[in-house]
């Protein structure tokens, strides 16, 4: 199901009083803001967590690269 076509359901939220007056002023479409706000969000949780998870494998793999440089340089032509 494409982002256009997604369910939507009925959220309440709390926001700042001088935001909802800012967004109203400006026409900005809060459903549309929130929803790009929360995608972003996520987005960059998932990164975090997914570096958080591997970071002994990146660890591991550039103290390999320091140690015997990268496996194919030889064959590097720049």
């Amino acid at each position: 199901m494409s982002t256009g076509q997604a369910l939507k359901k009925p959220t309440n939220l709390s926001l700042d009083r001088s935001l909802l007056v800012e967004a109203k002023n400006l026409n900005v479409n809060l459903s549309q803001a929130a929803e790009a706000g929360l995608r972003q969000e996520i987005a960059k949780t998932k990164s975090k967590l997914w570096k958080e998870k591997n970071a002994p494998a990146l660890k591991s793999s550039n103290q390999w690269v320091e140690a015997h440089g990268l496996p194919l340089d030889r064959y590097r032509q720049f």
